[in-house]
């Protein structure tokens, strides 16, 4: 388990602050090397990451994987506008700069925020899907350039395809190697003009984001209720692309809400340190000790963090919900007060994330349709409205509207705050009691994750299991009901295992970014019953791991 900083939820030490001067001068000075693995292009689940301190978020990273998506889109035949919106990260706006150029030069229409300011992902997804509504050409796509809620000398950059959400792999790996390629060739092939040029250019044109998206939030929220209720609501934007929204949502509804903080600064020295560093997570109880500091203040709170893409709800005395729990909360309600949605539709969730949503799946009578982790997974459910609401538990989630058609098919933590000032002001009980009475029905969750050393080699060996390997017929007493490497609600690859018994279970699967596994567990019956399942875990993944290196060496 990685130990934490004594200056953890503590104001941030103003000698931890990032240089932005040497971030911006890195962004343009250096150079990346494709032949240097940690230098590439590399499309997680969530687009390409990095810093320009580290050389992996540098000014050719993003004129090659423009250029890369002008191709993409040229094959593709998506002939629409190209939605672009940028968070708060310092990185951001030098990178739109530079994207701006290689679209312009591609003559790809954009549509930029016409205040020059902040967009977030829910916002771009939202856009798209709206133009897109009752068209069959002349497509719309986007791009966000955010690292979500990473530090302050991070950068990050993804790309949505016509559904409005994250492009999956079969498009990802195209762009990815296609800029890798135009790097690897010295940038021959990518077409730039000046930012003056681009700037001026036709199909480079101003957009209102803020308004559209306002004016239809009462489609997907109830906020009628709210107003009449006079809950009262406390917002914390942690600096992100979300800070120039809330107050016209505050004026356009009439809701009583207070915005704690409009600080913008892309050193992020008001926020107060996560576990290891400055990190603008709103799940983490170190990142939003300031919210949660004011929790007796108002009736509900909640952050989001820094694409707006997250939500972390602070809920009366029961202070920061488990992202698990509020999701638990969040299903009950919706599913219970959509009387408009399809009867069929069901519940979606990733294999990590808490059973108790299964155990509300049941309880409600809706189908419980389990993926792999990434957002990508819900994108064609929520499309369609097949699914009602897809959520994961790193406090990532989006719902339909309140008709039961598509919202947004993107992460969207704007309407998951604004559901629980609904879910308060509906039942006259927060999503924290909500909650605790939830347990009484169906039981106490103990759930948690934890991070284990693993090479490169262990890794490949842990993503490309078969359930066979594993060797378990118990876990912590209870006979193994299930060993599974695909998930049940799609078939697709875990990348990794789950094991299952009656009262618990546990996930791993390795890490994309680091040289650890990470083991996600969850017990009904006590932290003594979800230590010993993490413990159980452990031994037989090392175990799987020393017979691999005894094969290897005969």
């Amino acid at each position: 388990m990685p130990s934490i900083s004594p200056f953890a939820g503590k104001p941030v030490d103003p000698a931890h602050l990032v240089n932005i001067d040497a971030l911006l001068d890195a962004y343009y000075t250096r150079k990346p090397d494709p032949a240097i693995a940690t230098q590439r292009v590399a499309f997680g689940t969530s687009g390409h990451r990095g810093s320009s301190l580290s050389t992996s978020f540098n000014e050719n990273h993003i004129l090659s994987i423009s250029q890369a998506i002008a191709d993409y889109r040229k094959s593709a035949g998506i002939t629409g506008p190209l939605f672009i919106g940028i968070d708060t990260h310092a990185l951001s706006r030098p990178a739109l700069k530079s994207a701006l150029e290689v679209f312009a030069a591609n003559g790809v229409e954009v549509r930029i925020d016409a205040q020059d300011g902040y967009t977030p992902t829910p916002v771009i997804s939202h856009a798209i899907l709206t133009y897109n509504r009752n068209r069959s050409s002349d497509l719309a796509d986007g791009v966000v350039i955010t690292p979500s809620h990473n530090p302050p000398e991070d950068g990050g950059y993804k790309y949505n395809p016509p559904h409005g959400g994250p492009a999956d792999t079969d498009i990802t790996k195209v762009v990815e190697g296609a800029a890798n390629a135009y790097m690897a060739k010295k940038m021959e092939g990518v077409k730039r003009v000046s930012l003056e040029d681009a700037l001026k250019a036709a199909t480079t044109k101003r957009h209102d984001y803020i308004t559209p998206y306002v004016d239809d939030l009462a489609s997907v929220v109830d906020m009628d209720v709210i107003r009449e209720s006079g809950v009262s609501i406390g917002i914390d934007p942690l600096g992100g692309a979300a800070v120039d929204y809330w107050q016209p949502i505050i004026d356009k509804y009439g809701i009583n809400a207070t915005i704690v903080s409009k600080e913008v600064d892309p050193t992020f020295r008001f926020m107060t340190a996560d576990w290891d560093g400055i990190r603008m997570d709103c799940s983490s109880p170190y990142a939003m000790a300031r919210l949660v500091g004011m929790k007796d203040k108002f009736d509900i709170a909640f952050a989001n963090d820094t694409d707006a893409d997250r939500h972390g709800i602070v809920s009366g005395k029961y202070g920061l919900m488990n992202p698990n729990h509020y999701l638990a909360v969040a299903i009950e309600y919706l599913f219970s007060n959509r009387e408009n949605w399809n009867a069929g539709a069901g519940v979606g969730k990733t294999v990590v994330s808490s059973s108790m949503i299964d155990r509300v799946a049941e309880e409600i009578g809706r189908k419980l349709v389990e993926v792999p982790v990434g957002f990508k997974w819900f994108v064609d459910g929520l499309f369609h409205g097949t699914l009602g609401f897809g959520g994961e538990e790193s406090a990532g989630a989006s719902f339909l509207r309140r008709d039961g058609t598509v919202w947004s098919t993107d992460k969207d933590g704007i309407i998951l705050g604004l559901l629980a000032a609904e879910i308060t002001a509906r039942t006259k009980r927060n999503p924290g009691t909500a909650y605790e009475d939830m347990t009484k029905r169906l039981g106490t969750p103990y759930y948690a994750r934890i991070d284990a050393p693993a090479n490169p080699e262990q890794k490949a060996i842990l993503k490309n299991l078969s359930p066979e390997q594993i060797g378990m017929t118990e876990l912590a007493g209870e006979p193994i009901i299930s060993t599974l490497t695909n998930a049940p609600g799609n078939g697709a690859a875990i990348g990794g295992l789950k094991v299952s018994a009656k009262d618990g279970w546990f996930a791993a699967r390795p890490s994309g970014t680091e040289n650890v596994y990470k083991i996600y567990a969850e017990s009904f019956k006590s932290e003594a019953h979800l230590k010993a399942i993490q413990t159980e875990a452990q031994n037989a993944i090392s175990a799987l791991f020393a017979k691999a290196a005894e094969k290897k060496a005969v």
